[in-house]
């Protein structure tokens, strides 16, 4: 319902950069998190996904899972910047990743969610 609100009102959440670093330390998968990422490494697909290796402000390392069937590859590179908004999942301490970065949602994917890069939205 919160997510119908804000989207009527065009407003996006607001990145909180802290509030990453909390549920990754945490182990909070399912967390709905915006956040700042820089991009680490050149985009791989695999299968119906674009894989993208980012790090956040406070140092996280996260896999970013887009899936490409519900949305627009992003043309990101190494060393761009993003703006994510998706769902944690932690499967252990070293495979920690955001998916459900698309505006369709999908089954386990409760809350539209987004890349912004360069000021283009990927949803």
């Amino acid at each position: 319902m919160l997510a119908l609100a804000t989207g009527a009102c065009g407003e996006r959440p607001r990145p909180d950069d802290a509030e990453i670093h909390a549920a990754v330390v945490g182990g909070r998968s399912g967390a709905e998190v915006t956040f700042h990422a820089r991009v680490l490494a050149e985009p791989q697909r695999v299968g119906t996904h674009e894989h993208l290796m980012v790090a956040t402000p406070s140092g996280d390392r996260l896999e970013i899972d887009h899936n490409i069937d519900l949305a627009q590859w992003v043309p990101a590179h190494a060393g761009d910047t993003l703006t994510v908004r998706g769902e944690l999942y932690v499967d252990s301490p070293n495979q920690v990743g955001v998916h459900c970065t698309h505006a369709e949602t999908s089954r386990g994917c409760p809350v539209p969610g987004w890349i912004e890069l360069r000021g283009a939205y990927y949803e």
